[in-house]
């Protein structure tokens, strides 16, 4: 009998391999210095001969999903392929987030890549920043919005037809962050969304790891969290006016409204996410508790590393079963943004 919930497991597989420079990125904003500064410009990339071991023990303790580098762009890993093999192998799903490039470095095609991952993937989270080239290319530095659209289509009509002919189904959502600079297409990004037969828009509020975003966040006074508010009731707008194909509605997640203490911690009851739910290990084999930014991450303890320490050891630790008990006591996560109402 485990003595855990933990179900999903995410691996940065490699944080520092990506092709476009969004704003808000820890690692690859134009702003950031971590790569340069931090790292000495070198790249982190998981070792190929540590994926079996981790889909072993994951599948040990019950682990149901799985999830490639959500820092960087996973498509590029070396070892994408292999990952996908594991997956089928250990009879885990993975969740994939992807930037909606589909990069040519291994020369597959938008059809080819959805081929590969559709089967084995109960989620694929495309990260997008706005309804139009003009704001989604200011967030995400390299877009080229009108051919991420085409391939879009593409994906999805692979889903389709896989749906079609096995009865599985993968769902597809667009993964935002909630920023001053272009949420004011929140409700256009439902309605896009709905014509692409996308099933969910999701996101988060900004984690501000720079001066010079700083002022994007909704939590910034009373009258951004004002604004986000009237953004968020038009995006329900248009989650009853547009409908998908089959007459759906579009899932909406993390679209709610701020209170008014935000501005300076989030309230005592709202929930975290990923304690005792989710691990996380870093390309360094780093185990963490959480997707907080990495600096502020190690405050919350050490759960130990990879090459010495079991994952199950790590989640039944004292240090671990602490921070489930006291974490709304910590000052990180006074102010985490993901943390949810229950």
């Amino acid at each position: 009998m485990k003595n855990h919930n933990i179900w999903r497991i995410t691996l940065d597989t490699n944080p520092e391999d990506c092709n476009l420079q969004c704003t808000m990125c820890e690692e690859h904003s134009p702003f950031s210095t971590y790569i340069k500064e931090k790292l000495g410009g070198k790249r982190r990339r998981m070792p190929q001969e540590w994926l079996r071991p981790v889909f072993e023990q994951a599948k040990a303790m019950g682990v149901t999903e799985i999830i490639p580098s959500t820092m960087g762009e996973p498509l590029i890993y070396k070892h994408f392929s292999l990952f996908v093999e594991l997956c089928y192998e250990y009879g885990l799903k993975m969740n994939l987030t992807t930037n909606g490039t589909f990069p040519k470095t291994t020369e597959k095609t938008v059809t080819e890549w959805a081929k590969l991952i559709v089967p084995v993937t109960s989620d694929v989270k495309i990260s997008w920043n706005g309804a139009t080239q003009d704001t989604s290319g200011k967030v995400m530095i390299g877009i080229d919005f009108a051919h991420t659209i085409q391939n879009l289509k593409e994906f999805v009509a692979v889903r389709n037809l896989h749906f079609e002919k096995t009865g599985y189904y993968c769902r597809i959502t667009l993964q935002l962050t909630f920023m001053q600079n272009n949420m004011h297409e929140l409700g256009a990004i439902v309605k896009l969304a709905a014509e692409l037969d996308i099933d969910r828009v999701k996101g988060h509020h900004l984690w501000a790891h720079f001066d010079e975003i700083k002022k994007l966040s909704f939590r910034e006074n009373d009258k951004s969290i004002n604004q986000w508010n009237l953004y968020v009731r038009e995006a329900m707008e248009a989650q009853e006016k547009y409908r998908k194909p089959n007459g759906e509605k579009i899932i909406l997640e993390n679209i709610i409204p701020l209170q008014p203490q935000e501005t300076r911690e989030i309230p005592f009851e709202y929930e975290c996410p990923f304690l005792n739910r989710e691990l996380w290990i870093s390309a360094t084999g780093k185990i963490s508790p959480c997707c907080a930014p990495d600096e502020q991450r190690n405050k919350l303890g050490d759960f130990g590393n990879f090459e010495n320490t079991r994952l199950e050891d790590a989640v039944l630790s004292e240090n671990y079963q602490n921070l489930c008990l006291n974490y709304k006591e910590i000052p990180l996560c006074k102010t985490c943004t993901m943390r949810k109402p229950v």
